[in-house]
């Protein structure tokens, strides 16, 4: 970040989802959905944060733009806590920030048309009060999408999936953000559209100097828009440095098993394929020390022992295990 002040900062987030039982309601546990998570984004700047389903992504990208409340930890936008703000100065900051969601269908409200879903930021923060400004507005964030004005009347079940992901793209950029949550935008998507949707938030990272948190379990998609990756496994971090480094010379195990499962196009060059025995340990009850080492194939006793902090082992590099 050459230096300068992050935009984003993410201090020891944790979210802990209570779990309830008994005749008489009582706390009988929680879900360790993310722990100690911190991490910072730059103006312009693309961090992928990657992970298998159920490692706490979606968790961090919704406390990052506080849809839903931490448990702890701080986030700090532009250098102020977020988690302090109330109702008036939270509107202005979403103003700031923004959210393209996973489901291109189901995050637009069927009853309404495009114009009207587009519009309705606009609306929200008080821009564009006049009809025709507006209009001229949400025609102009479509054609900034690849779409026309002939999609205004239009509702959502009449677009293709790559049209609605269009749209929810127009919608959260028309406030002209500075950040935008992008979680897992073209997982619902065919192949040949999602590099559609990455070639266009990488012309709009471009040309609106748009910060990124782009949420994927495709490293290979995350790849080709990210400046930085972070890598997390059960609500933790376990590696976290730019991309090029981080994919052509992993250093924590979890990365490695990631990048092994990426199909090559050419199997002699293709390494390894490191497969990982199990699924991801129940968060109600995760392993002591390294929550990877049941999975880990370089696990040892000590990794059960104590927690790995997530250490710099290189400039700009950082990962969480004893054995590095």
């Amino acid at each position: 970040m050459n230096g300068t002040a992050p935009l984003l900062e993410v201090r020891r987030l944790r979210k802990w989802y209570e779990i309830k039982g008994g005749v008489i309601p009582h706390l009988i546990g929680h879900v360790q959905a993310v722990t100690d998570v911190s991490f910072s984004i730059g103006r312009g700047e693309v961090l992928g944060l990657a992970g298998e389903s159920g490692s706490g992504k979606t968790t961090i990208g919704r406390c990052v733009l506080r849809l839903i409340e931490p448990t702890s930890g701080e986030v700090l936008f532009e250098g102020e806590d977020i988690g302090t703000f109330g109702p008036e100065r939270l509107r202005k900051f979403r103003r700031h920030a923004q959210v393209v969601f996973q489901d291109p269908f189901g995050s637009l409200d069927p009853r309404m048309t495009v114009g009207e879903i587009v519009s309705e930021p606009l609306e929200v923060q008080k821009l564009f009060p006049n009809s025709k400004e507006r209009r001229d507005r949400v025609v102009e964030l479509l054609e900034t999408v690849a779409l026309s004005s002939e999609f205004l009347k239009r509702r959502p079940r009449e677009l293709s999936g790559g049209q609605r992901q269009r749209v929810g793209i127009a919608r959260a950029i028309a406030v002209n953000p500075m950040f935008i949550v992008a979680d897992e935008p073209v997982s619902s998507l065919d192949v040949s559209i999602q590099a559609q949707i990455v070639n266009l938030l990488e012309d709009l990272r471009e040309k609106l100097g748009l910060a990124i948190l782009f949420i994927s379990h495709d490293i290979v998609v995350m790849e080709h828009l990210s400046n930085r990756i972070a890598v997390v496994y059960l609500g933790r971090v376990m590696e976290i440095g730019p991309t090029d480094e981080l994919t052509s010379n992993p250093k924590h195990p979890y990365t490695e098993a990631l990048l092994s499962a990426v199909p090559d196009p050419d199997p002699a060059l293709r390494g390894k394929r490191i497969v990982l025995e199990g699924d991801i340990p129940n968060p109600v009850a995760p392993p002591s020390g390294c929550v990877f080492r049941t999975r880990c194939p370089r696990a040892i006793a000590e990794c059960a022992a104590a927690i790995p902090p997530l250490r710099e082992i290189s400039p700009g590099r950082a990962a969480a295990c004893i054995r590095l």
